[in-house]
């Protein structure tokens, strides 16, 4: 009987100690931005088409389904050489021609999290981009979210030069 209330209380002080350690994961912030000589309303097409992420964004190895408030889609991205993870986060803001934010988690919640928000302004050279993700989890403890940066920079760019090209096309 001793054993296994031992037992319970040492499992019970392991949740606890896990819960805990869950409510107290650590945050992160990550934000790059671009200028892009291209109209916010043809800036805006390009994030608003699932599909067409994989050609402008190299971390993107597959996007389908709807981006609207609430909907969950599928993304595929690039881990490092040779790996990819596939997830399904949820759109959690959706303002046509401003804005796009989603939810991804990797596996449990507050394992990692991540609320990425694609937002555009319109500006006097065409449209200013900021790519930014909020970042919170207990693997935040064994990684910089910083790591990051260099795919983020790698999309505004792609991002940059298929609005820009769409643009000239448009111009004629």
């Amino acid at each position: 009987m001793r054993r296994r209330h031992t037992l319970a209380a040492t499992l019970a002080a392991l949740g606890l100690a896990a819960g805990l350690g869950l409510a107290a994961a650590p945050e992160a912030e990550l934000a790059t931005g671009i200028d892009i000589a291209a109209p916010p309303e043809t800036v805006w097409a390009l994030l608003a088409d699932p599909a067409a992420h994989v050609a402008w964004n190299p971390m993107v190895l597959a996007m389908e389904g709807d981006l609207a408030t609430g909907a969950r889609f599928r993304m595929t991205l690039a881990t490092g050489a040779t790996g990819s993870v596939t997830f399904r986060p949820e759109v959690v803001h959706h303002s046509p021609g401003r804005e796009l934010c989603w939810l991804g988690r990797l596996g449990a919640p507050r394992l990692l999290d991540g609320l990425h928000c694609w937002r555009i302004e319109a500006n006097a050279t065409g449209t200013r981009l900021t790519n930014a993700e909020s970042f919170r989890g207990v693997l935040l403890w064994a990684m910089d979210a910083q790591t990051f940066r260099d795919g983020f920079e790698a999309a505004n760019l792609g991002l940059k030069a298929a609005a820009e090209a769409r643009a000239e096309a448009e111009r004629g």
